[in-house]
């Protein structure tokens, strides 16, 4: 195998590819990146077993062939080097040399044969969404999934396709967040799935070099495939597609739908960066509880604790009675960071009952969102 292959253009690939790699120290080839050569492109594949992933890359190929490398050490080396055009040459032994002007590392891997081959997913279920969407929709829920290990099925955000709308659900049991796309799905389209947090992390950073994102899944396994952009000018020299494949979170997952508050709820309209600044102020004297107190157009935020305490006005739109409220700041600020929306609703009731952030929706809209938080007791 012999190519040549633009440094940053490389490291890139590597970089996509790195935080896959585990800590599987029984399978010491699971260490490695698969590095295969053909045509005028390097496939780059990584995989712990229960997520792989593959992208291409542009590069001079003179000799096909392939070897598996150390991907770590591999990304460390290419970032240093000081040319930009990089040679790559392996031999008969799983070996590779590494060189530009000046510089060469020789890298010791592992044969080929033995890295495991990622699934290509057959009999299964297929969408296609837009890649800026699905980042969006699982960003603004992605906050809200489970760290507890002894609540598996939460570790993860719920997908559950039906005929009229696409859910992405996630929740540590505190607090449940909630998006919806409308969709258009064929019977055999409809289906549901869990994805596991660490597939979710990934599917956030793939870089933006595609319009489309074709999701499939079974029962057991989902794979995003994203077609890289012919003719982009920054694709950061990928080509073809980059391919992430995962397992699926075993178990069903709770009925959302009944934490979601039915009752009649009072309603304020605030403007989210706004309300977010002020969250933010009032939680630097206290991290623990902030207490709401909503009046006709006004809005104050207080924050109390062995510090000292803290207190910010906002102008709302609000006619209601005035009630006292009181939430964990993170639980507020982290639908407020990731909702890019202007404007949002907040529903509320009394000290007792959870809030309601919801996005305002608009006739153009085709996405939902919404998030509820449980309320900490108010003294």
């Amino acid at each position: 195998m012999k190519f040549k292959i633009n440094r940053d253009h490389f490291s890139s690939g590597l970089q996509l590819v790195t935080s896959v790699v585990g800590a599987r120290k029984t399978m010491p080839i699971l260490q490695n990146v698969l590095i295969e050569a053909s045509d005028s492109k390097i496939h780059l594949t990584t995989t712990n077993l229960d997520l792989g992933a593959r992208c291409s890359v542009k590069a001079e190929v003179e000799e096909g062939g392939s070897v598996t490398l150390p991907v770590k050490e591999l990304g460390r080396i290419v970032r240093e080097l000081a040319d930009m055009e990089v040679s790559v040459e392996t031999s008969e032994t799983p070996k590779a040399t590494i060189s530009t002007r000046g510089s060469v590392f020789n890298v010791i891997g592992m044969e080929s044969k033995e890295f495991p081959p990622l699934p290509e997913l057959e009999e299964r279920k297929n969408f296609t969404i837009k890649r800026s969407e699905l980042i969006s929709m699982l960003k603004s829920v992605s906050y809200a999934q489970s760290v507890n290990e002894e609540r598996y099925m939460l570790k993860g955000v719920f997908f559950q396709f039906d005929e009229e709308k696409l859910s992405l659900v996630a929740t540590d049991g505190r607090r449940l967040a909630v998006t919806q796309k409308l969709i258009n799905a064929t019977e055999k389209q409809q289906g549901e799935f869990i994805l596991p947090s660490l597939t979710v992390s990934e599917i956030e950073k793939i870089p933006d070099i595609g319009e489309t994102v074709r999701l499939a899944f079974t029962d057991r396994q989902v794979a995003f495939q994203l077609d890289v952009s012919v003719g982009k000018e920054d694709n950061h020299g990928f080509s073809e597609s980059i391919y992430l494949v995962s397992k699926v979170v075993e178990g069903k997952y709770p009925n959302y739908k009944q934490v979601i508050p039915k009752d009649d709820f009072n309603v304020a309209e605030v403007e989210r960066e706004l309300m977010q600044e002020c969250v933010h102020r009032a939680a630097l004297v206290s991290d623990e509880k902030i207490t709401l107190r909503i009046k006709p157009k006004e809005m104050e935020i207080t924050g109390q604790s062995t510090l000292g305490d803290a207190c910010e006005s906002m102008n709302i739109s609000y006619t209601g009675e005035e009630t006292t409220v009181s939430f964990n700041p993170r639980f507020i600020l982290d639908p407020l960071r990731f909702i890019s929306q202007d404007k949002l609703k907040l529903e509320f009731r009394d000290d007792m009952s959870p809030g309601v952030f919801r996005v305002l929706e608009s006739e153009k809209s085709e996405v939902s969102i919404l998030c509820v938080v449980m309320p900490i007791r108010t003294d």
